[in-house]
């Protein structure tokens, strides 16, 4: 059974930091992209960042230089560190896992950055 956990979500003021945390297992982790997305209020699920397996990464434009996307393949975990919050960060955060156009999803935490 895949699971996917994601944690390390929840209100921070504007300008502030989270981290947030995605436990994977029943999947051979080191095998699959991770990706984080979110989802705002009303809007579309959108691409935050990806790590492939070996670590080379991919993010939203619009984002790059404040979040930073890891994973730890020994510990089946993977990151993304979100810096320099701003109020339209808020959404609900998704941790995935993508291999050969099969994607499990999580439950997803919730970020809310208050103004």
């Amino acid at each position: 059974q895949v699971q996917l956990v994601e944690s390390g979500g929840g209100l921070v003021q504007a300008g502030g930091s989270l981290r947030l945390s995605c436990a994977a297992s029943g999947i051979t982790f080191r095998l699959y992209i991770m990706s984080w997305y979110r989802q705002a209020p009303g809007k579309q699920r959108e691409l935050v960042a990806a790590i492939t397996s070996s670590g080379g990464t991919n993010y939203a434009d619009s984002l790059k230089g404040r979040f930073t996307i890891s994973r730890d393949n020994a510990k089946n975990m993977v990151y993304l560190q979100m810096n320099s919050l701003k109020p339209e960060d808020t959404g609900v955060y998704y941790c995935a896992a993508d291999r050969l156009g099969t994607i499990f999803w999580g439950q997803g935490t919730q970020v809310t950055v208050s103004s």
